[in-house]
């Protein structure tokens, strides 16, 4: 793992130290600054982010639980390897099961807090994607995770909800390489989406979705 401390700027002390902390790291990993397998040392990063070491090892914990990092005994924290093209094919086979349905129930029972909600998000993204930057990349995949986390949790099936989010499946695509031109592409079919789910259309809105999942196979995978 590359240092130094002019390449990674001294963190303020806000109330929310961790979620600092926790950003910092992520950006690192979605960068590739810290490289897949690579491996992580706790006090490094604590040194680098002028922090203690206590918000690192939470930080770690949390990007554990994300699958971006792999604890091994007696070894340590080290970053999660990349999926290969195999697991990347089988994960887009059940996102094509599961989010278009998702996306027709979340249009027929979606309530209007929660469609004003997942419009929030919307926004943040085309935000965050006018950044030609990775740090602002990696922000991307962590709303990109929330939009599709919220549609389904408004689809009112709980285990879809969970199953995707158990993949944290959009964290793991961002991560294979910087695409920024990916992030204009998505924000088009996310509207359409969002247009369907808005006018409570539940075809429409199963369409998009099914549309936006094979694009986005297209984009990171190449076409079939």
């Amino acid at each position: 793992m590359e240092s130094g401390p002019a390449e990674i700027p001294l963190l303020r002390r806000p109330a929310r130290l961790g979620d600092e902390v926790y950003n910092a790291i992520y950006a690192q990993l979605m960068s590739h600054k810290i490289p897949p397998g690579g491996r992580l040392s706790v006090d490094q990063l604590a040194r680098e982010l002028a922090v203690s070491q206590t918000p690192v090892r939470e930080a770690l914990s949390r990007l554990e639980a994300q699958g971006l990092v792999v604890r091994t005994h007696l070894i340590g924290y080290s970053a999660a390897n990349q999926l290969d093209a195999e697991n990347l094919r089988q994960l887009y086979e059940l996102r094509l099961v599961l989010e278009p349905y998702a996306a027709s129930r979340a249009a027929a029972n979606m309530s209007g807090e929660q469609i004003a909600a997942l419009e929030a998000i919307d926004r943040e993204l085309r935000r965050i994607s006018k950044e030609d930057k990775r740090a602002g990349y990696g922000a991307y995949a962590q709303y990109d995770t929330a939009l599709h986390d919220h549609i389904a949790s408004g689809s009112g099936n709980a285990l879809i909800q969970q199953t995707l989010s158990r993949l944290h499946t959009h964290v793991h695509l961002f991560r294979l390489h910087f695409h920024h031109s990916a992030t204009k592409e998505a924000n088009v079919e996310h509207r359409r989406i969002i247009a369907a789910i808005r006018a409570h259309d539940p075809d429409a809105a199963e369409s998009a979705m099914r549309e936006h999942i094979l694009r986005s196979q297209e984009r990171f995978m190449g076409p079939p």
